[in-house]
């Protein structure tokens, strides 16, 4: 990673948001967040003495692993919270973290909204690198002031989310809880402990919503977004300045573009052609209005984490001190996609050579269900401010991808075979 000094830039965010749907998300949020309790647990019943570790919280053995995981084995290292550390992103920015030196605790409520023995391998990849995962809920106030109680924590990853966009249509409550009543949860955690911790958290390129002009720039409206999750999103940037603003807390942003890679997430389209082609199963290729083109900025895994790692070494610290601002804090917004939009279409083809296996295609009209026909980055302002600069094309990348993939899934007793495949 770039060294590089330590940014002042200020990101102004578009004042044009849509009030009605930023109010009525706040809103909801606050009703959920005071009388809705968190989703069901998915845990399921295991002898892993990693997961009873990570289940039995508050206890002798259970803060030991707590401190232990947060020690720095670098002298200068940053203690980060991860959130979300299960997560496709967040697991692999837990271990490049921990491989640098730097001193990590995970938080994961190991929801259902897909396989969750595939948060369960990461979590145990992770207990192999010396990452301890708590498992819980970042609405859970309590847990959060206890982690915090035993660590003083210099930085907050905060990558746990509702993702997906059309899932939203099915359980829009897991959006505002996870999406905005968890994010204020943990800010206002975050705002009443003393030394504040920097924050970096994930946004999304969703939040460009309908937007035509490309390649999009943090400087484009980011009024109109085209899914409940684009919403949520949006509705966490705003939230974030506000509590930059009257708290003190320095704030960075990342809209992630179409993440990809080893360990990736079940319900992308990359992931979920391959899983179909392999089983001989049609696949659905949506196209846009007039037949053109449904294209994404697709983003290589190790690049994102890049990113996260640039960010999070150029953060400046919080101002504020038990839930007092004695300044202004640093607030900023990036773009960390790959600049170079490929027609899914295309993605397609890639896979069709990589697993040397023919696709059943049916081309058919975009439904309307949250999606939109483009995405394309401007990192420009990511590259000057945080040093990112992505360095690996989809083909590489997919490579990547379908020999994790296979090897994973060829024997799915076999889990030592599968851990090896990170």
């Amino acid at each position: 990673m770039v060294d590089k000094p330590m940014s002042n830039h200020r990101t102004r965010f578009p004042f044009s948001i849509n009030k009605l749907i930023f109010w009525s998300l706040i809103s909801l949020a606050v009703i959920l967040f005071f009388f809705v309790g968190s989703p069901p647990s998915t845990a399921t019943t295991t002898t892993s003495s990693s997961h009873s570790r990570r289940s039995l919280r508050g206890g002798p053995q259970w803060q030991t692993s707590v401190i232990r995981s947060s020690t720095p084995s670098n002298p200068k290292g940053l203690r980060v919270l991860v959130t979300g550390a299960a997560g496709f992103v967040g697991s692999h920015v837990s271990v490049a973290l921990k491989r640098r030196g730097d001193g990590v605790v995970g938080i994961d409520n190991f929801n259902r909204y897909y396989d969750p023995s595939l948060k369960r391998s990461r979590a145990d990849l992770l207990t192999r690198e010396g990452v301890f995962v708590v498992e819980g809920d970042i609405n859970d106030s309590s847990l959060l002031k206890s982690l915090f109680k035993l660590v003083k924590f210099t930085h907050v990853m905060h990558l746990a989310a509702q993702a997906g966009v059309r899932y939203a249509m099915k359980n829009p409550s897991s959006y505002i809880h996870s999406n905005i009543a968890g994010f204020v949860n943990l800010l206002e955690t975050c705002k009443s402990v003393n030394p504040q911790p920097a924050i970096v958290w994930a946004s999304s390129s969703s939040v460009y919503g309908l937007n035509s002009k490309v390649p999009f720039s943090e400087k484009d409206r980011t009024d109109q977004p085209a899914s409940l999750y684009a919403a949520t999103k949006k509705a966490g940037e705003e939230i974030a300045h506000t509590y930059n603003h009257i708290y003190g807390l320095s704030m960075t942003g990342l809209r992630f573009f179409t993440v990809y890679g080893p360990w990736g997430r079940p319900d992308m389209a990359y992931f979920f052609f391959t899983r179909d082609i392999l089983k001989g199963k049609q696949i659905q290729i949506f196209e846009g209005a007039e037949h053109r083109s449904v294209a994404r900025d697709f983003t290589y895994i190790d690049d994102i984490v890049k990113g996260c790692l640039g960010a999070l070494d150029t953060a400046e610290k919080s101002t504020g001190s038990g839930g007092k601002k004695s300044g202004p804090a640093q607030l900023r917004i990036f773009n960390l996609g790959n600049t170079a939009p490929v027609p899914v279409a295309k993605l397609v083809s890639i896979l069709e050579k990589l697993l040397k296996v023919h696709a059943k295609k049916k081309v058919m009209a975009m439904p309307r269900n949250g999606d939109v026909p483009f995405t394309h980055a401007d990192i420009s302002l990511a590259k000057k401010e945080i040093g990112y600069k992505p360095g690996t094309d989809l083909e590489k990348g997919l490579n990547k991808f379908v020999t994790w993939y296979l090897a994973y899934y060829s024997n799915e007793s076999g889990k030592k075979d599968r851990l090896s495949s990170w």
